[in-house]
């Protein structure tokens, strides 16, 4: 039985979590079910994007992923399943799945018809669900669906490289839990476009001029414990999805504040890499 994993924004009080999880037990008993979020902001598609983009490669060949954000259906907000990279994606049509199909190509898309089999008013539960039990027997997706190559595309999810490569154009798209600001450059791109120049990455009045493989890094460990800048050393990384990332050390949103909070940046804020040319 493969494995199912739920992403959603229904958060931890209500009953719609517990809800999608029994009607998946009831469709099939034996399968095995994976939260990998319900904390994605309401309605927030870049987020749980990122989530979903930087989680399913974790799972085994085969894993179907059911993303619960944005997905009540309606003329503009199409029903779809997908298969690519070995896995199957169900969710809405709203943009989620264009960040992934940035970097891997669909192998099948299908917009999900259904719905006229199935009597729905919380299209995750009763469709969704319906779908993953479906793919988790062996049904192809050419039954629940008809077949179609476009899907919508989320905006603004694409950095903007200057006509004479000399700057990358970013935002925030992504603020994790400890506060620490992910932007949507990639360590690819960077490296495409900045071919190992001196740069400057600026995020409001926070500047870089390095960007570190490792929070640690940035800390100098041959000092002793009470020399080292540790408390509010603030750093840009390359974060484990390869994401620039800007941190504090070892910070925290709630209590000493986090780069969120003490660079003033939030969702869909500017980030600019400027590339140093040398005369």
């Amino acid at each position: 039985m493969a494995i199912i994993t739920l992403t959603t924004d229904f958060g931890e009080k209500d009953h719609f979590v517990g809800a999608v999880k029994g009607a998946i037990y009831t469709e099939m008993e034996d399968a095995k079910v994976v939260d990998i979020s319900h904390s994605v902001s309401p309605f927030h598609l870049h987020e749980a994007a990122y989530i979903i983009q930087n989680a399913y490669k974790s799972f085994p060949l085969g894993s179907i992923h059911v993303i619960g954000v944005d997905s009540e259906l309606n003329p503009e907000n199409k029903h779809i399943a997908v298969f690519m990279d070995g896995h199957y994606f169900v969710c809405a049509d709203n943009g989620i799945i264009s960040m992934l199909t940035s970097e891997v190509r669909p192998e099948k898309i299908v917009e999900i018809n259904i719905h006229d089999r199935v009597i729905s008013n919380f299209p995750v539960l009763d469709v969704f669900v319906k779908v993953a039990g479906h793919i988790s027997r062996g049904g192809t997706l050419d039954v629940i669906g008809k077949n179609i190559t476009e899907i919508k595309e989320l905006t603004g999810i694409k950095p903007v490289i200057s006509n004479k490569e000399s700057q990358i154009s970013g935002n925030v798209i992504y603020i994790d839990n400890y506060g620490n600001v992910v932007s949507n450059i990639t360590k690819k791109m960077f490296e495409e476009v900045g071919r190992g120049r001196d740069f400057i990455v600026n995020a409001r009045t926070a500047k870089f001029d390095r960007i570190y493989a490792h929070y640690s890094e940035a800390i100098n460990f041959d000092l002793p414990p009470e020399k080292r800048e540790e408390d509010g050393k603030k750093l840009a990384l390359w974060n484990s999805s390869n994401y620039l990332e800007l941190a504090i050390y070892k910070s925290s949103s709630k209590t000493v504040g986090g780069a969120t909070s003490l660079f003033g940046l939030d969702y869909r804020d500017a980030i600019m890499i400027n590339f140093i040319t040398k005369q």
